[in-house]
This record gives structure tokens, sequence and C-alpha cells, in this order.
């Protein structure tokens, strides 16, 4: 009998693997980019959401959060680019020994051929505005007597940047390909896709992937023209 490391990180194990931890992240881009909407409400509203996720239970809420996310993404970054650079390499091997087709349902899309780019290219960003925006200066205020960052401040400094504000709108604009594939992918990948409910599932995603990016480009479009560094934090703040 096969161990349940090797069969997890068989050829479909590993997919699978793919496939949950690429839906959990898409549960984790919605919430996130619905407290991001928080920015649209002035620096009271998005600081106040800020400083409750790093302040909830004693702080602890957002490192076990920060934990499990950070597993989600190793997970998903090393299934998916074994399958794509070994399973796949080997498949190819195979079937050019065979002369044989690949058969199966083929969904070749400018999102299916570069999800690994795609992928690498929001890697490389995510690891940009963790160092920015969590590890990097930001001013402390206090408001009704606490102490707290003004988050708010050094995301709109950021976005006020043109070539930030424009690497972010092009950026969002390829994870809304990326998720296009990712999410229909993932739901085949777990085996709740066939031949009658694909079409939906497909359609399914490529919503929810237009609104997402949608989402994502319109806040740092909106910040560049409209948003203000300086404006005022509320009652008690300055």
């Amino acid at each position: 009998m096969a161990s349940f490391g090797s069969t997890a990180w068989s050829s479909v194990g590993k997919k699978v693997i793919t496939g949950i931890t690429g839906l959990a992240l898409l549960g984790f881009v919605i919430v996130h980019l619905i407290g991001n909407f928080t920015l649209l409400l002035g620096p009271g509203a998005f600081n106040g959401y800020a400083h409750f996720l790093e302040t909830a239970v004693h702080g602890w809420l957002i490192y076990a959060f920060e934990a499990a996310i950070i597993l989600i993404f190793l997970f998903h970054i090393v299934s998916t680019y074994s399958v794509a650079w070994f399973d796949k390499r080997a498949a190819r091997q195979e079937a050019y020994k065979y002369q044989s087709n690949a058969g199966g349902k083929s969904h070749k899309t400018f999102s299916s051929t570069t999800m690994i780019y795609t992928g690498t290219l929001l890697l490389l960003f995510v690891i940009y505005h963790i160092k920015v925006f969590k590890y990097g200066s930001h001013e402390m205020i206090m408001v009704h007597g606490v102490e707290m960052k003004n988050l708010f401040r050094t995301v709109v400094l950021e976005f006020k940047q043109l070539w930030f504000m424009c690497a972010t709108v092009v950026l969002m604009a390829l994870l809304g390909f990326h998720l296009r594939h990712g999410a229909w992918s993932a739901f085949q990948s777990l085996g709740w896709a066939n031949d009658r409910y694909l079409p939906v599932l497909t359609r399914i995603a490529l919503v929810i992937s237009i609104l997402l990016a949608i989402g994502f480009i319109l806040i740092p479009i909106y910040i560049y023209f409209v948003g203000d560094p300086n404006a005022i934090v509320g009652p008690g703040g300055h």
C-alpha cells in the first residue's frame, strides 16, 4: 500500500494540493479586497481596520493567520512548480515516445499557458507588498488615545508614485488572468467538474476573476488621482 506522502506527492495528489491551496488563496484574495475597500472610506476606516487586525487576540490572530497563509503559499508554489516543470515534462516525453495525444478536455488560453509566469510575477509583487506595507517605516498617530500606524498615509504615498500605480494595475490584470484559469482548474483538480458542470464553473471563474481584477485595479487608480496622504484621521487623530 502506498504511503500517504507518496500518494499526496503523486501527479494526481499534487494537482489536488494545488486545487485546495488555490481555492484557499482565492478566498484570501476576496477577503483582502474587501479589507482594501476601506481605503475608499478614508484614513479612519482603513487605519482602524489595520489596527484591529494587528491587535486582535493580543496580536496572536494576525500571526496565526500569516503562518497559515505562508504554509498555503508554500504548498501551492511547490506543488504548482513541480507539476509544471517535472510532471508535464515527463508526460510530454511519454507522449513523444508513444506518439499519442494528451486527450481529455483541452482549455488552452492565454490564462492557462501563462499560469507559471503570472504566478511568479504575482509572488514577487506579494514579497514587495509585504516589505513596504508590513515592514516599511510608518508614521505613528494617536486616535482616541490609542497609538497606531498611519498605514493609510503609507499606502497613499506609495500609490501616488506613477510607476507603482501602473505596475499594480498591470499586475492586478495579470491576477485576473491567473484566477480565470486557476479557479475552474481547481474545481477540475478536485473532481468537481464534468461535462455538465464544467461550462458553468468556467463562467463562474471568469466572472470572479473579472470582478476581483476590476476591484484591485480601481483602488490604486482612485488613490493616485483622489487620495490625500495628509487626510485627517478623525476626532482625536492627527
